[in-house]
């Protein structure tokens, strides 16, 4: 079934509850064995500081493309003193049915993550986007909007990701073609029949990459001037990507455009030799937001409107998932709600609860889950366990 120009796809007869059921986790951080089982509900996760919270997040955002919510390393999620192996495994309802997906490193492993669904191998955790989608907000995202580009364009592929499980793939494979070409033109002796293929690859994803970002980022834009609500208090952004395939994007094909920055890597081969670095692609480009009644950068906002229009960008970017797979993603927030006042404390809950998504919200004070009554399993993280205490 696709989705029509707005993202929304036909009913199906109602949406199906995406929900992670249960989740155990072996050798994984703090935990050397934990068993959560928790049911369709919301998930609220509460205990001090260093108990375990975000490790418990951080495992379920593995469950997804790319390196998790925290880009850690493999070998730094082992429990010390430990072998070095760790195993994620979570019982699910999901797009597809009910479903186990498992995600884990061997001992004697070299790199990367081996990954499951009910048993059977798959090539990676993208064959996951079968049964789960995935959104999260973090603490280390508070300084988005005034820190580098690089960082938000980690955010927008991360919204991509969640909507194209492929672009993980394709962001990757960039990098690596901007690396090989970058080593070529260390070298003046290099073949340049091998630095035209190079380039030529490198075109292709360079495009492909730019084409997913920018599409993204147009039905994330229709749909949050569609959905926007001048009461909630959290406000609607106006976003846009500066870049130049973006923008050629905007007015040519995607063969034209190819053609033209394979030609433009070619002639700028000296000046990036000089650079060290390829000075012109997507691995550029910046996501811009606004504040969309203030007409204001994001970065020009206070700190409390940037908390403000990042959990709204999450919200939108949430309800853009539900409508293009017609059930909503799991949504991971990460010591959201404790820098919020108890209007936005409802106010994020209720949007949760009206999404109809499974949150998983952690916080070291329990007076952050006091408005969200009976929409969750409380459950107490201390000493690498977990018990449950609503």
């Amino acid at each position: 079934m696709t989705a029509d120009e707005s993202g929304q796809r036909p009913p199906s007869g109602g949406a199906p509850r995406v929900a992670v059921t249960r989740l155990r986790l072996t050798n994984f951080r703090s935990y050397a064995a934990l068993d959560l089982a928790c049911g369709e509900q919301s998930v609220a996760l509460v205990g001090p500081n260093g108990a375990g919270k975000t490790n418990i997040l951080e495992a379920l955002s593995l469950l997804a493309p790319g390196r998790g919510l925290r880009r850690a390393p493999y070998a730094e999620l082992a429990r010390t003193p430990g072998d070095g192996s760790w195993t994620i495994v979570a019982d699910l309802t999901g797009l597809s049915g009910e479903a186990r997906l498992g995600a884990g490193v061997d001992a004697a492993q070299e790199s990367g993550r081996r990954c499951r669904i009910d048993g059977a191998p798959v090539p990676s955790a993208g064959a996951f986007a079968r049964h789960l989608r995935l959104v999260w907000l973090t603490p280390d995202m508070d300084g988005l909007f005034r820190g580098p580009a690089g960082d938000r364009r980690r955010f927008l592929d991360r919204l991509v990701v969640a909507a194209d499980p492929e672009h993980a793939a394709r962001a990757a494979g960039l990098e690596k073609a901007l690396r090989s070409r970058n080593r070529l033109l260390e070298d003046d002796r290099s073949d340049l029949r091998w630095l035209d293929a190079v380039e030529r690859e490198l075109a292709e994803l360079a495009v492909a990459v730019a084409a997913a970002r920018a599409d993204t980022a147009r039905r994330l834009g229709a749909l949050i001037a569609e959905t926007a609500d001048p009461a909630s208090p959290f406000p609607a952004a106006l976003i846009a990507i500066e870049g130049s395939l973006e923008a050629e994007l905007s007015y040519a094909s995607a063969t034209a455009a190819e053609d033209a920055y394979r030609e433009r890597l070619a002639s700028a081969r000296r000046r990036d030799r000089a650079a060290g670095r390829t000075l012109e692609g997507p691995h550029l480009s910046d996501l811009l937001v606004r504040h969309a009644a203030k007409d204001m950068p994001a970065a020009l906002c206070s700190t409390g409107e940037q908390k403000a229009l990042l959990i709204g960008l999450v919200l939108a970017h949430a309800r853009l998932i539900a409508r293009l797979d017609g059930a909503p993603p799991v949504t991971l927030l990460d010591e959201v709600a404790a820098h919020l006042d108890p209007l936005r404390r409802e106010a994020l809950y209720g949007a949760l609860d009206a999404l109809g998504a499974q949150a998983w919200i952690t916080a070291a004070d329990p007076a952050s889950f006091a408005e969200l009554g009976d929409r969750a399993r409380l459950f107490t993280v201390s000493g690498g366990g977990v018990r449950e205490t609503r």
